[in-house]
């Protein structure tokens, strides 16, 4: 899912009469910058949220739970003389992860404008929005979670918008030239069945999931020749 596997490191009270360490962990969630995740700085705006679902000797093994923006980016992009807007839809995907989907957007100047302000008319908001539902559901739904978030999270332009925003800003460009256009936020509300080889295949099987392992011990040992006396 993520170019880097190895995340981070997180502390945990070691396992004592009844209260396992393993109980403490599981469930947990990290949030990561995802210029860190995939190394690239362009992204690092978008922040990942992992959370815990399988321990594996020292390692716990992490599924995408949430993505969000940084306020700075969020902040950067809201200025005076335009229009905002915004949508969010409820969609499934093949895996039955029910995911949430926040867009934001924001209206552009035209070629050759003279008029100083680009405010959306209260219908050309409507319509945006409801291309914006079309366009998150048509690609949410025919995918699986992993293929989902690699949409959300790609670069597909210069500013680092996903694939899914600049389909959008394509696509409404007749109503009203849009700018900024991204997926803000991604929800997991409700997540099927846990299953761990799903979440092994995921991290790319067991072994790739369990580093820890040991050497293969040869087995051209012979045992030496009793004594007649010591």
């Amino acid at each position: 899912m993520f170019e880097v596997r190895q995340v981070g490191k997180t502390l945990v009270n070691r396992t004592q009469g009844l209260r396992n360490a393993n109980d403490s962990l599981n469930g947990r969630v990290v949030e990561a910058s995802l210029g860190d995740l995939n190394k690239d700085e362009a992204r690092a705006f978008r922040k990942i949220q992992l959370k815990v679902d399988e321990i594996q000797g020292k390692n716990c093994l992490t599924n995408f739970y949430g993505m969000d923006m940084t306020s700075d980016k969020l902040r950067s992009m809201v200025k005076k003389w335009q229009t905002l807007i915004e949508a969010f839809v409820d969609v499934k995907t093949t895996d039955g992860y029910l995911v949430r989907l926040f867009t934001i957007s924001f209206t552009a100047r035209r070629r050759n404008q003279i008029k100083k302000t680009t405010y959306a008319q209260s219908a050309q908001v409507r319509q945006i929005r409801k291309k914006m539902f079309d366009i998150m559901t048509e690609e949410a739904v025919a995918c699986d979670l992993k293929e989902l978030v690699t949409k959300v999270t790609s670069s597909a332009s210069s500013s680092a918008q996903d694939a899914i925003a600049v389909r959008i800003e394509k696509a409404c460009q007749s109503i009203y030239p849009l700018q900024n256009t991204y997926i803000r936020k991604v929800k997991i509300l409700k997540a099927p069945k846990f299953d761990v080889s799903a979440l092994l295949a995921l991290h790319g099987g067991s072994a790739a999931a369990d580093s820890d392992v040991g050497t293969k011990v040869s087995k051209d040992f012979v045992e030496p020749p009793v004594l007649e006396s010591v």
